[in-house]
C-alpha cells in the first residue's frame, strides 16, 4: 500500500539546469519524473547568476497499470 518512491533533491543555476542534472543522475527523461520546485534561482547583484541556486525535488513516476 505504501509508496516506495525515493525523493531526490537537485540544485542548479536555473530550474532547467537542475532538471537536466536530475535526468542525467537518474538516467531517465523528464517525462518519467515528477518535479517539485523547492525554490527558483535568485540572481545576485546587478543580475549576476548564482546568488541562490534553484532547488528541485524529483521522484520517478510510477508506471501506469493497465
Amino acid at each position: 500500500m505504501g509508496s516506495s518512491r525515493k525523493v531526490k533533491e537537485f540544485d542548479g543555476i536555473t530550474v532547467d539546469d537542475a532538471i537536466r542534472k536530475a535526468e542525467q543522475v537518474m538516467s531517465v527523461s523528464r517525462e518519467n519524473l515528477t518535479i517539485k520546485v523547492v525554490c527558483e534561482e535568485r540572481k545576485g547583484l546587478f543580475g549576476m547568476q548564482g546568488a541562490n541556486p534553484a532547488k528541485i525535488k524529483v521522484f520517478l513516476k510510477e508506471p501506469k497499470s493497465k
